[in-house]
């Protein structure tokens, strides 16, 4: 199915990339296809592609010459959900078995080098500069941000800048790259591409703090995933973060028990702690100002139906 034939309208952009990774995704590899289609087929919100597309539009392009590029997006995501998962062990990811549990570690990384490997080939084969640079730069950011994030694990005085650099790189740099390749490949002037990436990079930050706070409000149907499961692998978030910043050596001092294995049992008591000590709303109040600073990077692009969709997109982030 040639891409060109698919509709290109606002309102289908995401069954736009739903199509594409239906009809026409394939790697040279049949067990990982398998498993990358598996993934794809347990869903997702498929931010990173619908922005690409959008980025590219608000820029003078048209959404359908560039589903190639918004898919390359949303699978570097899927490969670095598959390494997560090994290094996390997790068992559940969107509501379906971890790639691990019925692939198995070694198959499942080996699985997310090959798509590494096979999307910039393909990158670098038909993206002109600097696209393959960008997101090159990309994987670095993200698996140096997991890296710091590892070295942070049980560190209750992270500090929250720390956190937003962590944020930044390994969320916001796919993010902004999502944004800045949709804007380069659109045709977009150099004043756009920066504003576009700028808007991808608060906008990322933005949702990673809504992940993380969902993490603590949601309940496991709802997430896909165990709820909680931040505190249970002793992350630092930043609900967590802004609740010790409070000062209550008591709250403080239960975390610290939690996140040495002595009190296996508390992380309800946290939760509830953490919102008691006000964490959930400091958190929100983060959310708003990376929000309003999205909102503000978007600036230099002319009003129309794609600016106005990231801008919805991006206020979805406070509901």
């Amino acid at each position: 199915m040639s891409v060109h034939s698919l509709r290109d309208t606002h309102d289908d952009l995401q069954s736009l990339v739903e199509e594409f990774f239906r009809a026409t995704f394939s790697t040279d590899n049949p067990i990982i296809t398998e498993a990358i289609k598996r993934m794809l087929a347990a869903g997702g919100k498929r931010l990173r592609p619908r922005i690409t597309l959008l980025a590219a539009e608000a820029c003078g392009g048209k959404a359908a010459e560039h589903l190639y590029l918004a898919a390359y997006m949303e699978l570097i995501h899927v490969a670095t959900l598959i390494h997560d998962d090994v290094v996390d062990n997790a068992r559940m990811r969107r509501g379906v078995n971890a790639t691990a549990v019925d692939y198995g570690n070694r198959v499942s990384v080996l699985a997310g080098d090959y798509l590494f490997a096979w999307i910039f080939k393909n990158v670098t084969a038909n993206y002109p500069h600097p696209v393959p640079n960008v997101l090159s730069a990309t994987l670095a950011d993200i698996c140096d941000g997991e890296v710091i994030q590892l070295q942070a694990l049980g560190n209750l005085d992270l500090a929250l800048e720390t956190y937003v650099e962590i944020a930044r790189k390994k969320t916001a740099a796919l993010f902004a790259a999502s944004a800045q390749c949709g804007a380069i490949m659109g045709g977009g002037r150099e004043a756009q591409i920066a504003a576009l990436r700028e808007f991808g990079e608060c906008f990322g930050i933005a949702f990673q703090m809504k992940d993380d706070l969902l993490d603590i409000t949601e309940d496991e149907r709802s997430l896909g995933k165990p709820a909680g499961n931040d505190l249970a692998e002793r992350k630092t978030t930043i609900p967590l973060i802004a609740a010790l910043a409070c000062g209550n050596g008591r709250f403080r001092a239960q975390v610290r028990r939690f996140y040495d294995g002595q009190a296996n049992d508390a992380i309800p008591s946290i939760v509830q702690g953490i919102e008691a000590e006000g964490g959930l709303a400091a958190t929100r109040a983060q959310i708003a100002r990376f929000v309003e600073r999205a909102e503000r990077a978007l600036e230099p692009i002319a009003d129309g139906t794609a600016k106005r969709e990231l801008v919805r997109l991006t206020e979805a982030l406070q509901t």
